[in-house]
């Protein structure tokens, strides 16, 4: 097990740091090219291993693929084999195997697909053959409280039905900005969809309407960990290059959360310029992840460190990423003196306790955002990760960007 050092000498950030590619974004762009033909040019797209993984995959012809732990990839590429009428084998790693896609399978199905499960029922790895496109049904039913992936891959391949797509929606949507940002990115293509009540309906296009280019924003999710980074330290002038202004990625909303703990954003035509200032932030919060989920990590890792009291709603769907996030957050903040218990009667995680810096190895978990999430504590005093490779999968220069903002980084095999 490789074990990283990571320490900051001065407590004081003043440092430019170019935020890659949104892998989110980037992800979608790349399915939605290969169902044009590949027509469309992609600029900044996302140097994430998931990311450069699927451009892989989508570039060659093999019956088998392997999405190594991409839930994305997985979901995605599910709905485009089946869409585009292959036969296909999609496996993954032993997690992904464990991760559930029957809702997307079962919509699938039902929409006249030939999908079947290869080993558990309900899990990868899957197999695909082709139908008579034709005879596709042109409405289906989902649920929305699952994972919003579900939601973009059939929302990605219904243009490119021959009916189209009318989507209707069992429950309430989680992670509605996922959902908003693959229809904004159709729209782009020129591709328009209309909300009725609880469905969204998706008529049949030409590939002659399409744009043939689509510019990936910078990614909110990374720049996530800057701002955990500006708050944790003594001072912070930080400016993050390529990152704008506006709303196509849900996790955009910390901008207006760290506000109130004095991480104050000012846009430029070049990126975002994050100050800190002194102010008496709250001791006890209330936060909904149900929209940004991949902002949880974040803010409990920041509150622990300050001792800021938090009940976090929300977040059911973290159980099911690269890791049960939940536990993993559970099990590593219990080494920090903290708690992150669920409260059965009022149905939220409690946050709470005071604050110690570990003395062993913060364990990531296989999952990037782990190492991501509790690397700013490092401002606090030398902490340790565990596995510091796994930021590959969506963030590959994470370390060697700290290095820039002044953080010393060691890595031992």
């Amino acid at each position: 097990m490789s074990v990283a050092t990571v320490s900051h000498p001065t407590k004081k950030i003043n440092a430019r740091i170019r935020i890659p590619g949104s892998k989110s974004e980037s992800n979608r762009a790349l399915i939605l090219n290969a169902l044009s033909g590949n027509q469309i040019k992609i600029e900044n797209l996302s140097t994430a291993r998931d990311t450069q993984r699927l451009k892989s995959i989508l570039e060659n012809d093999e019956t088998q693929v392997d999405v190594l732990d991409s839930g994305t990839s997985m979901r995605f590429l599910t709905a485009f084999y089946c869409a585009t009428n292959r036969h296909k084998i999609i496996t993954g790693s032993e997690r992904m195997c464990e991760r559930p896609i029957h809702p997307l399978v079962n919509a699938l199905i039902d929409i006249g697909f030939d999908v079947h499960y290869k080993g558990k029922e309900g899990f990868p790895p899957l197999e695909m053959h082709p139908v008579n496109l034709d005879q596709l049904e042109n409405e289906v039913w989902i649920e929305g409280n699952i994972s919003s992936q579900y939601i973009s891959a059939l929302l990605m391949i219904a243009p490119f039905l021959p009916n189209g797509l009318k989507i209707k929606f069992t429950t309430e949507i989680i992670s509605r900005p996922y959902v908003d940002m693959t229809l904004n990115m159709l729209e782009q293509l020129g591709i328009p969809h209309v909300w009725a009540e609880n469905s969204v309906l998706i008529e049949p296009h030409h590939l002659s309407i399409l744009t043939d280019q689509i510019s990936i924003n910078a990614d909110w999710s990374s720049a996530s960990y800057w701002y955990s980074i500006a708050f944790l330290a003594d001072e912070a002038e930080l400016f993050l290059e390529g990152l704008k202004d506006d709303w196509n990625q849900g996790d955009r909303e910390i901008e207006a959360w760290m506000k109130r703990f004095g991480v104050e954003t000012r846009f430029t035509t070049e990126g975002a310029l994050l100050t800190k200032k002194e102010v008496n932030y709250p001791r006890l919060m209330k936060m909904n992840f149900k929209e940004n989920p991949d902002l949880a990590q974040t803010f409990a890792a920041m509150f622990a460190a300050k001792n800021i009291c938090c009940t976090i709603s929300g977040i059911d769907s973290l159980k099911i990423k690269e890791t049960d996030r939940i536990a993993a957050l559970q099990t590593e903040l219990r080494t920090m003196n903290v708690n992150f218990d669920f409260a059965t009667q009022y149905e939220f995680y409690q946050l709470k306790g005071d604050f110690v810096l570990p003395s062993s190895a913060i364990k990531t978990h296989n999952d990037h955002r782990m190492a991501m999430s509790f690397a700013p504590l490092a401002l606090l005093g030398e902490v340790k990760i565990a596995n510091p490779e796994v930021v590959e999968k969506s963030y590959p220069t994470f370390w060697n960007d700290l290095q820039k903002a002044g953080f010393h980084f060691s890595a031992l095999d």
